[in-house]
C-alpha cells in the first residue's frame, strides 16, 4: 500500500514540475487567450474596406451568374473569352469607378500602418527580401476598372505582411506592383483599386 502511495506521490510531483517548467496553458485569470484584438477585421480603418470589398464581390458573382459556367474540360481559349467577358461586363457596371473607392482614406492609413509596423519590425527584412525576389519593373500607370496587363509580372505580398491585412473573398487578392498595392479580381484580371506608392 505505501508502495502505491509513494508511486502516485511521485507521479503527482513530475506532473507539477513539468506544469511550472512548460507553464500553465492559459492564464492565471482562468481566461483562454484570445487573438480577437490583433484581428486586422477588427481595426476601425478596414471594416469599410470589408464592407466595400463585399459589395464589389457580390457584384462580381452576380455578372458571373449570367454568363455560362465554365467546365474544367473547357479550352483555354474559352476561359480566356469567359474571363475577359466577365470583365467585361464588370467594367459596364462601374463605369465610375475610381481610385479609393474600395481603399477609402481611413482603409489606406490602416494599411500604410500596418506596412510600416511590418517594415520596421523583426520580419521587415524577409518582407524586404521577399518582394525583392519579384522581377523589377519599369513605371507602370496601373488603372482602376481596367484589365491587369498581360506580361506584367507582380509581387505576392510577403506571408508576415499579410497576416496584418483583412482576409479577402476568394474572388479577390492582393497585390503589389512596384510600390503600389493592388486589389485585383483573380478571376477577371480586373484591377479593383489600389494604393499608390505605400511599400517602402
Amino acid at each position: 500500500m505505501r508502495q502505491i502511495r509513494g508511486g502516485r506521490h511521485r507521479a503527482l510531483s513530475v506532473l507539477l514540475a513539468a506544469l511550472v517548467t512548460v507553464g500553465w496553458p492559459y492564464p492565471a485569470t482562468g481566461q483562454e487567450p484570445s487573438a480577437e484584438k490583433e484581428r486586422p477585421e477588427k481595426i476601425a480603418g478596414y471594416k469599410e474596406f470589408l464592407n466595400r470589398v463585399q459589395a464589389y464581390v457580390n457584384l462580381h458573382k452576380s455578372i458571373e451568374s449570367t454568363l455560362p459556367a465554365l467546365k474544367h474540360t473547357d479550352l483555354p481559349e474559352m476561359i480566356t473569352a469567359h474571363q475577359q467577358a466577365l470583365a467585361r461586363k464588370i467594367r459596364e457596371a462601374r463605369p465610375t469607378a475610381r481610385h479609393g473607392d474600395i481603399f477609402t482614406e481611413e482603409a489606406r492609413e490602416a494599411f500604410r500602418r500596418a506596412i510600416r509596423e511590418e517594415f520596421q519590425g523583426p520580419q521587415g527584412q524577409g518582407a524586404r527580401n521577399t518582394i525583392r525576389q519579384g522581377e523589377p519593373l519599369a513605371k507602370i500607370h496601373l488603372r482602376v476598372n481596367q484589365p491587369y496587363p498581360d506580361g506584367v509580372p507582380f509581387t505576392t505580398v510577403p506571408p508576415t505582411l499579410l497576416l496584418k491585412f483583412p482576409k479577402l473573398p476568394d474572388q479577390v487578392a492582393y497585390r503589389i506592383v512596384g510600390r503600389d498595392l493592388i486589389l485585383l479580381d483573380v478571376e477577371a484580371n480586373l484591377v479593383v483599386d489600389r494604393i499608390p506608392e505605400i511599400i517602402p
